[in-house]
């Protein structure tokens, strides 16, 4: 049997936010597997996962460029070693300057741009000389371009703190409506930054995530019912779904001939119906989308009005500027993300991007 350490239970702590006894129990029964452990905390719903990347230990800057013509924008994670130089004027100057070269170059890989010329310089010279002057290891870590298309815009945003970037792309019906969508797609891009989507859509979780995801869900729900029924207070309802995925057209068919069954026997004339049914779809929908809700853009509850969704305020801005509008892009960068190892610190990771 694997050796538990304090050392691993700690880790499993923090990076779950589950209890000690909790965690050792889950590394005694997956025989020390780590990402074994984290998931059947999270299927115990003991586990919350999400917050992980809270407390990554990385410094550096999240910049966003966009050109004048909203036509194109890039992202850019530059690292330093401490957040003293990410502060430094020079690291900042370096950030800006790196971003717009690659989107004027149109890099694709970090070994792409280290071949490029700025400033009369090979970049590789240039940034190796930028690590001189500042006096510190810095790396490229990651870079994206969004490029809108014909009836396209895109936009950017950073946060002030330098430390959360997204970019979103969308086409729409005409050029006009791109051009007059700018200021909205900013403000989507603001709602990202804040709200922390993975995915644009639905569609895009597998089936094997959304799975996982349900027994997780499930497991959460019942443990905050554990506590409510406590405190004698109402209980949470158990979704029947947690993605719209899973709402197929049978499903939906269903819910509707149950929504109709309680409109009959609640005495309601029938012709009424048809008012009354849209907002309950809505509802069950909404029910059973808290996986959605989570992970993916379109389906979140909007920060500047929580009673609508993102698809729904895009198509109403839509019908606002009289056209069509449609996400089609999405990247969201923040510090540090997917930096977190079991034995390496962050000043060993930039050592070794080095090498």
């Amino acid at each position: 049997m694997a050796e538990i350490t304090a050392a691993l239970v700690k880790e499993l702590r923090e990076s779950t936010g589950a209890g000690m006894m909790d965690c050792k129990k889950a590394l005694v029964d997956t025989d020390g597997d780590f990402e074994a452990a984290k998931d059947l905390l999270r299927e115990k719903g003991l586990g919350k996962a999400a917050k992980k990347a809270d407390r990554l230990a990385s410094e550096g800057l999240v910049e966003v460029y966009v050109d004048a013509s909203l036509k194109k924008a890039t992202i850019t994670e530059i690292n330093a070693e401490t957040d003293f130089v990410a502060k430094n004027e020079g690291f900042i100057n370096l950030t800006k300057d790196t971003t717009a070269h690659i989107q004027a170059t149109d890099v694709q890989t970090t070994e792409e741009l280290m071949k490029t010329t700025i400033d009369g310089t090979v970049f590789e010279e240039y940034f190796a000389s930028k690590v001189a002057t500042i006096g510190e290891n810095l790396v490229v870590r990651r870079f994206a371009t969004l490029k809108a298309g014909a009836n396209g815009v895109v936009n950017g945003y950073v946060h002030s703190n330098g430390r959360v970037g997204v970019l979103i792309a969308a086409h729409c019906d005409s050029e006009a409506t791109a051009q007059k969508a700018g200021e909205f797609v900013r403000n989507l891009c603001m709602h990202a930054a804040a709200m922390k989507p993975t995915f644009l859509s639905y569609t895009e979780l597998d089936a094997e995530f959304i799975e996982k995801e349900t027994i997780g869900i499930k497991a959460d729900i019942e443990k905050e019912n554990e506590e409510l029924a406590r405190l004698k207070k109402p209980l949470k309802r158990m979704p029947q779904f947690v993605s719209r995925a899973q709402l197929t057209d049978d499903v939906l068919l269903a819910a509707r001939k149950e929504m109709e069954a309680e409109l009959k026997a609640q005495g309601k004339p029938e012709q009424i119906w048809d008012k009354i049914i849209p907002g309950q779809i809505d509802r069950f929908i909404a029910d059973n989308t808290q996986l959605d809700q989570q992970y993916t853009l379109l389906s979140q509850f909007y920060v500047m009005d929580d009673k609508k969704t993102i698809a729904q305020v895009v198509e109403e801005k839509a019908k606002e500027l009289g056209g069509k509008i449609e996400l089609v892009g999405y990247v969201r960068f923040e510090l540090g993300e997917g930096l977190e190892k079991k034995a390496c610190d962050f000043a060993s990771e930039v050592a070794a991007q080095l090498k």
